[in-house]
């Protein structure tokens, strides 16, 4: 256990993930990826639709929303590589329409697509190549990205990255949700003075959120 503890890089994951106490962050891949979903999905239409102000803007989000669709009815590769007609999939978009709104949205949506196939190393130069300011897109990102190095094995940076999102976002509904997760992943680092201080966060700051209601017995866990 110590040696895992001082090389989170080489942690098997599914190991560290095994026990009864962390079956939820396994689980929560997939809720996580529904909420994420649906947050830039609406993020993702306020963006291009508030900066369509040139022909090449105009194109890029043209394209984009096809890929939207696919997105959004979780064909996931379709949406990353197009299909068999005029839709050139997110890849491509982001390639090629780089410099656009758009374009830069369409990162995040290749690095969604990807860490929901399993694809985790190739998602992250994907996440990371966003850039924005958005309250909903940018913590949505920065969140899918802490989760892609948890599931590479990163588990350290994973959880920092969780935290930064929660930070950013300051969402009664999905901060405790990251933070909650990044103080799974403490514990399983041996790590438990830190897991408490983000334990207490949700305690005091989402105290009203489903997490924070059941938020007593983990910092109970942690303070044994």
């Amino acid at each position: 256990m110590a040696e895992q503890k001082h090389n989170p890089n080489t942690m098997d994951v599914e190991e560290a993930l095994s026990s009864s106490e962390a079956y939820v962050i396994k689980n929560k891949k997939t809720i996580m990826g529904v909420i994420i979903a649906l947050v830039v999905i609406v993020g993702g239409w306020l963006l291009y639709n508030r900066f369509v102000s040139t022909p090449k803007e105009q194109k890029a989000s043209t394209m984009l929303a096809k890929g939207q669709e696919y997105f959004a009815m979780r064909q996931y590769d379709v949406a990353l590589n197009g299909d068999s007609l005029s839709y050139q999939g997110f890849v491509k978009i982001a390639a090629e329409q780089s410099g656009t709104d758009a374009g830069n949205l369409a990162n995040a949506y290749a690095g969604i697509c990807m860490a929901q196939l399993g694809k985790y190393e190739e998602a992250i130069p994907y996440l990371e190549q966003f850039s924005g300011n958005d309250v909903m897109v940018a913590p949505a990102v920065k969140g899918a990205l802490g989760n892609c190095y948890i599931h590479k094995g990163d588990l350290e940076k994973g959880a920092s990255l969780l935290i930064e999102a929660a930070d950013e976002s300051d969402s009664q509904s999905l901060s405790p949700i990251w933070l909650l997760q990044a103080g799974e992943v403490y514990e399983k680092l041996g790590k438990n003075s830190e897991a408490l201080k983000v334990y207490q966060t949700i305690k005091d700051k989402y105290f009203n959120s489903y997490n924070g209601m059941n938020i007593d017995k983990y910092i109970e866990r942690v303070s044994e």
